[in-house]
């Protein structure tokens, strides 16, 4: 793996967390509540995924998987990476919910020139979100029709 043409080896791993954030489908949570997890809080991100700033103080047991995995990715663009890997960045989540986090990772992609690979299998998002579109099938990556970011 590469990044500006050097191997990710070259890379302290802390450094290439921050530079290359991963959100898996299902995160993981080390403290009680929701402060802890998120070092620098992006007021304007909290808000545009449906937040206030009372989530801080919220108990993390009590949070929906919807609410996690929304939390979740604010916890990982606080780093502001330069590439994002999405694991069904939307899957828990509600429509709405889901046009929010679609709405706000463009902004992200835009603003910072954020490089996004995205799993998803839901070809309406795909459809709405993707660039590039590859696919695979038997063991086998192939790309298909192009499309474009909202």
């Amino acid at each position: 793996m590469f990044l500006d043409d050097r191997n990710a080896r070259q890379f302290r791993a802390q450094d290439w967390r921050r530079q290359v954030g991963y959100l898996p489908a299902e995160s993981h949570w080390w403290d009680d509540t929701v402060g802890p997890h998120l070092a620098r809080v992006d007021e304007s991100a909290l808000e545009s995924l449906g937040f206030g700033r009372d989530v801080l103080s919220w108990q993390v047991a009590r949070l929906s998987t919807g609410e996690r995995q929304r939390l979740a990715l604010l916890r990982l663009l606080a780093n502001r990476p330069r590439v994002l890997l999405l694991d069904e960045p939307t899957a828990a989540l509600d429509p709405a919910s889901v046009l929010r986090v679609e709405e706000l990772l463009a902004q992200v992609r835009q603003r910072h020139e954020a490089s996004v690979i995205w799993v998803s299998h839901d070809p309406e998002q795909i459809r709405r979100v993707a660039g590039r579109h590859y696919r695979i099938e038997r063991g086998m990556l192939t790309e298909q029709e192009l499309m474009t970011w909202v």
